[in-house]
């Protein structure tokens, strides 16, 4: 077992995040009314509020507010409705917490709204390739960035081998963020579970997760409720996949993840403290001889 190389994350507003002894938590905030777990649950901005504040409360390191879903099929929104959704959510949670916050956009003007209200990452799930002007907004606010991989709009150069397609996309991905200037300890990486990939594609994905450590950025993970482990767990209801999720935040954690974007940050804090005791006791933690 290798512990997870010790890093800083440097993200938005002059604020960094210790990466290595212990996992963190990122709380998904959907301002939605048709995500496929939870939309419509914190649509209104109270909501929404009320929701992150609990999520903090519950061990949550980040907040990540998204504004429009994400799920196949999903009804697109204009930039118009996506700001008016997330950014009073984003200015409100600026003045009244100090955990880092996120803003769920593949939209530069969106980025960029969202950072003069208070955000400090960007999380990109197209991973700078949707919105030509995505890495630049993030070099020019500072922000931290979660670039994922994503297999959407690639039918033509995805190849079959999960880990190498991984290593094609974020190479040509991260070259492009270095020559808008985003700064390398601003960067994090989403292997992207559940995103044009099959069952299987993510569950190979999950068993050679060890093999993309040597690329040599942090790893942020997003296996909540997707379809993939309902498949395997017979559960139909996205809210009903919290147990076998927070599993997998244990199994990804022992294979070097450092932040888990997650439902229910409950289950998962313990899943992850449990994660975290293990690779501690196995790199010189030891362990008390007569405890139970």
């Amino acid at each position: 077992m290798t512990f997870p190389g010790n890093s800083i994350w440097q993200v938005g507003g002059g604020r960094t995040l210790a990466l290595g002894g212990s996992g963190h938590l990122m709380a998904i905030i959907n301002v939605t009314p048709d995500s496929f777990s939870d939309g419509g649950l914190h649509f209104s901005v109270d909501a929404a509020v009320a929701q992150a504040l609990a999520c903090v409360a519950d061990g949550a390191t980040i907040l990540d507010i998204g504004g429009e879903s994400t799920r196949p099929g999903a009804a697109p929104v204009s930039p118009a409705e996506e700001q008016a959704r997330i950014l009073p959510v984003i200015a409100a949670l600026a003045g009244c917490t100090d955990a880092l916050i996120s803003v769920d956009t593949y939209r530069a003007e969106t980025a960029r709204l969202a950072v003069a209200a208070g955000a400090h990452i960007v999380n990109d799930v197209y991973g700078l390739s949707r919105d030509p002007d995505m890495a630049r907004v993030v070099a020019q606010t500072g922000a931290g960035l979660v670039l994922m991989h994503t297999g959407r709009g690639r039918e033509t150069d995805k190849v079959a081998d999960v880990v190498a397609d991984q290593r094609i996309f974020l190479a040509r991905q991260l070259d492009m963020a270095a020559e808008a200037g985003i700064r390398r300890e601003a960067i994090v990486l989403d292997p992207g579970f559940g995103f044009a990939k099959d069952r299987d594609e993510d569950f190979s994905l999950m068993a050679r997760f060890r093999e993309l450590r040597d690329i040599g950025f942090p790893w942020l993970v997003g296996t909540s409720r997707k379809r993939f482990i309902g498949a395997v767990t017979g559960r139909e209801q996205a809210s009903d996949r919290d147990v076998a999720t927070a599993a997998t935040t244990a199994l990804l954690r022992l294979s070097g993840a450092s932040i888990f974007r997650v439902h229910n940050v409950a289950a998962n804090r313990d899943a992850l403290r449990l994660a975290d005791a293990v690779l501690a006791a196995d790199h010189g933690g030891g362990h008390k001889e007569n405890e139970a």
